[in-house]
This record gives structure tokens, sequence and C-alpha cells, in this order.
């Protein structure tokens, strides 16, 4: 039933209204626009891999809240400063 729905409140627009694309105008701007899809590239990406971490570090890291992950590769970054790895 549509009785107690309210109106979108868009009145239909006839395709005859769209502007033409294949004007050179259009061509223009369409040749000049980049597509941007998904995220921003990163300027230095981070590489996916695995490794095998003590349960007790895992944990103690995992209850510190989000960002965990982030925060064993700052602890990792100052052992490689450091010279301790």
């Amino acid at each position: 039933m549509t009785g107690n729905k309210p109106s979108a409140g868009h009145d239909w627009i006839d395709e005859d209204d769209s502007p033409d694309l294949s004007t050179p105008d259009y061509q223009a701007k369409l040749a000049a626009a980049t597509p941007r899809r998904g995220r921003p590239k990163a300027e230095s990406p981070k590489i996916s891999t695995t490794i095998r971490l003590d349960a007790d570090v895992l944990e103690a890291f995992r209850a510190t809240g989000p960002g965990w992950q982030s925060r064993i590769n700052e602890a990792l970054r100052q052992a490689v400063k450091t010279g301790a790895a």
C-alpha cells in the first residue's frame, strides 16, 4: 500500500531533458576526468605478511583496543631504530 507513504517529492524528468554527452564540450570534460575509485593510494603502502607471535604478547596488544596492529608496527619500528632487532 502506498497510501501511508509520503511522496518522494521528485518530479519525473523526461529522458529527453538530459544533456547530450556526445557534444564536444562534454567529450572534452569526460576525456579530462580521471577516474578515482577506492581509497587514495598511500605514499608508502604496507605489506601484508604473516608473523607468529607468543600468545601473551598478542593478547597484550589486543587488550589495548583498536589499532593494536599499528602499535605492533610502531614497536617493531622502534626496535629497528635502536638496533634491538
